[in-house]
């Protein structure tokens, strides 16, 4: 199988898997890499496959939001705008998951500028 298929698969299992309500109760259970560090994120920068992966779970993650939030949707972004909002993130939090900086991405570029809340 093409790696733009497991992409493409990614992104969609992501997408169904990122549609819960927003004010559920339970904890966000995050499907993604074995190793979703900001230490790991930095580590891809020289491998431009990982990268394309991991670039195309954010994107996956945005598409998850729009689709739990219509009305607060994530326009649509650039690969480069991606990378460079999560590279930005990492540096700032070393030690956090770039699946954070998604999180922070939906919370930016959807209007809504604050984490979802209960």
């Amino acid at each position: 199988m093409s790696r733009w298929k497991v992409v493409q698969r990614y992104v969609l299992v992501l997408a169904a898997m990122s549609a819960a309500p927003a004010g559920a109760a339970v904890p966000i259970k995050i499907l993604g890499f074995d190793d979703m560090s900001c230490r790991a994120w930095s580590a891809s920068k020289d491998d431009a496959d990982l990268r394309a992966l991991y670039v195309a779970w954010v994107r996956g993650v945005l598409t998850g939001h729009n689709y739990a939030n219509q009305s607060q949707q994530v326009s649509t972004l650039s690969t480069g705008t991606v990378e460079q909002h999560v590279h930005r993130y990492c540096i700032e939090k070393p030690l956090g998951q770039f699946s954070d900086a998604a999180f922070r991405l939906s919370d930016q570029f959807s209007g809504r500028n604050s984490p979802i809340t209960k």
